[in-house]
């Protein structure tokens, strides 16, 4: 049995990520996506929610073979205890190769666990969680960027962010 790992930190899910989680889990027996828990962040959703979230999007894509969790530890032993020997990330056009690399390799030499690169499909490359999260903040219309379920939960987040400045 083939199980990858597909980390990341998911604030918010963007289409891109739902197109190489469902991608992943064609070629995988079983894939995790994992919510990377990192302290130096500050994340506009709670881990909690963005699991929820990946879930109701999987399920909605009718994806079966996925498993969504959250750690704040390191991946290399998250892809140890369930068993990974691949973890899944999607390289856009901006960059994402160098600093992935990097951690492709620290990872092979934590837990002798490969990484594999999947290009992301050009009409999403452009898509960030990042830039998701300026459009909306800004007024700007999100859909497609983001899966459905995500749209009304991004307006709610940023109006009680913007109640919070006040």
């Amino acid at each position: 049995m083939t199980i990858a790992v597909c980390p990341g930190s998911y604030d918010p899910l963007t289409s891109g990520h739902l197109d190489v989680i469902e991608r992943s889990a064609r070629f995988f027996d079983e894939v995790h996506v994992v919510v990377a828990v990192n302290a130096a962040k500050t994340p506009i959703f709670p881990a909690e929610t963005r699991v929820d979230v990946i879930r109701r999007a999987l399920a909605d894509a009718g994806c079966t073979n996925v498993t969504v969790s959250s750690t704040d530890g390191l991946i290399t032993d998250y892809c140890t205890k369930v068993g990974a020997t691949v973890i899944v990330k999607g390289l856009r056009q901006n960059g994402d190769y160098e600093a992935e690399l990097g951690m492709a390799l620290v990872n092979r030499k934590l837990a002798a666990v490969e990484t594999l690169f999947l290009p992301a499909d050009p009409v999403l490359e452009h898509i960030s969680s990042s830039v998701v999260k300026d459009v909306a903040r800004h007024g700007g219309d999100v859909t497609g960027m983001v899966p459905d379920c995500v749209v009304p939960m991004l307006a709610q987040a940023l109006a009680q962010e913007r109640q919070t400045k006040e």
